[in-house]
């Protein structure tokens, strides 16, 4: 009959066979969001003191100056990650009260600095609000979107804001990457149970 033959059988066959009705859908699963008055499921400090056993890098978020701003704006996050290759994207996460992150949102583009081991006190530094945070802080311009990238810091990343999605009292942000480099072999900043270290530390 061959591979043509085949198919038509199959064809005709379907349309003579007789019709099975409407498919009923499937009954929805009951979903339960989190009132205002519920208590909290887990205890804030342990909820902190069990994940800060999680260690990781540390970069500061940099945008340049946007709308109704004369300086660039950054503040300095551990929740960053890579998230896709293809298309090449990374996310990060930021407090729903941050005050820095409506001028980067407003910019619509950011570098992310990942920060050398040495860097401790940049870190603090972009992590008080309402400072002057680039006082004194060497840096140049992100080749595409222009946002203040870093002296020092072993590898940086441009992007355009992709999406943002909600994470409860966070938000996730997800942004496209535009170009990206790495600074020679230079150790990254860890952050560790409150603490700063560096690759090597017991």
């Amino acid at each position: 009959m061959g591979h043509a033959g085949a198919a038509a059988a199959a064809v005709r066959w379907l349309r003579s066979a007789p019709s099975p009705g409407p498919v009923e859908a499937l009954p929805r699963p009951e979903l339960r969001c989190v009132r205002e008055d519920d208590p909290a499921p887990l205890d804030h400090a342990e909820f902190r003191r069990v994940l800060g056993n999680f260690a990781t890098g540390v970069t500061v978020v940099t945008a340049p100056p946007s709308e109704g701003s004369a300086s660039p704006a950054g503040f300095a996050c551990q929740s960053f990650s890579s998230l896709s290759l293809d298309p090449p994207l990374i996310c990060f996460m930021v407090g729903r009260t941050s005050t820095t992150w409506p001028r980067i949102a407003r910019a619509g583009v950011f570098c992310v600095n990942v920060l050398a081991a040495g860097q401790g006190e940049l870190c603090r530094a972009f992590a008080v609000s309402g400072a002057d945070k680039f006082a004194g802080v060497a840096y140049d311009a992100a080749p595409v979107s222009g946002a203040p990238r870093l002296a020092g810091a072993v590898a940086w990343i441009d992007c355009t804001i992709h999406a943002v999605h909600t994470g409860g009292d966070h938000l996730i942000v997800v942004g496209r990457v535009d170009a990206l480099g790495a600074e020679g072999p230079g150790e990254p900043l860890l952050f560790h149970r409150g603490r700063f270290g560096r690759l090597g530390d017991g």
